[in-house]
């Protein structure tokens, strides 16, 4: 996904691909949003400058006082038949406004247009905001890592089949 898409239901948001000048916003919300285990900037340089070539990194913007601002990130590998939701990130004092459904639909249009047939993910067995979120999105339950996170966590792993998508000639 190249072009930015906005999002249709809240007609605010725009979700593109990230690019080298996300790297600091996507870092600091990383840090926020993930305090036990974020991801450095030279990871997220790496994936934002396809030096992993199954990752890629998408960036929410929403109206703000100045025009278009940073509302967000999600990461995404494809590999094969399966894709991975390995983050998704929303500044708290924008949840709940439709940021994360356009992340996660851009996601799944991403996923879906590699191939992907699921999209997969991990979710702390404590954050039931998150795993409401999810359910409200089609996904299900599919296992447990207990102990997964750094702190001994159980992870849910969740899961959401993809519909394929159709080539018009």
């Amino acid at each position: 996904m190249t072009d930015p898409v906005t999002d249709p239901v809240t007609g605010f948001v725009t979700v593109r691909g990230a690019g080298t000048d996300d790297v600091g916003a996507i870092a600091d919300l990383e840090a926020e949003a993930f305090p036990l285990d974020p991801w450095s900037e030279n990871l997220i340089e790496q994936g934002v400058d396809h030096t992993l070539p199954t990752v890629t990194l998408f960036v929410a913007e929403a109206a703000g006082p100045h025009g278009q601002e940073f509302a967000g990130y999600a990461v995404v590998s494809v590999v094969d038949v399966d894709a991975e939701l390995q983050r998704i990130a929303v500044p708290e004092d924008l949840r709940r406004s439709g940021v994360a459904r356009a992340l996660l639909g851009a996601v799944r249009t991403h996923a879906a247009a590699l191939g992907a047939e699921r999209v997969l993910l991990e979710v702390r067995e404590d954050n039931l905001a998150a795993r409401a979120f999810y359910t409200r999105n089609g996904f299900t339950e599919l296992g447990r890592r207990p102990r997964y996170y750094r702190d001994g966590t159980t992870a849910v792993v969740l899961v959401v089949p993809l519909a394929p998508v159709t080539m018009v000639p």
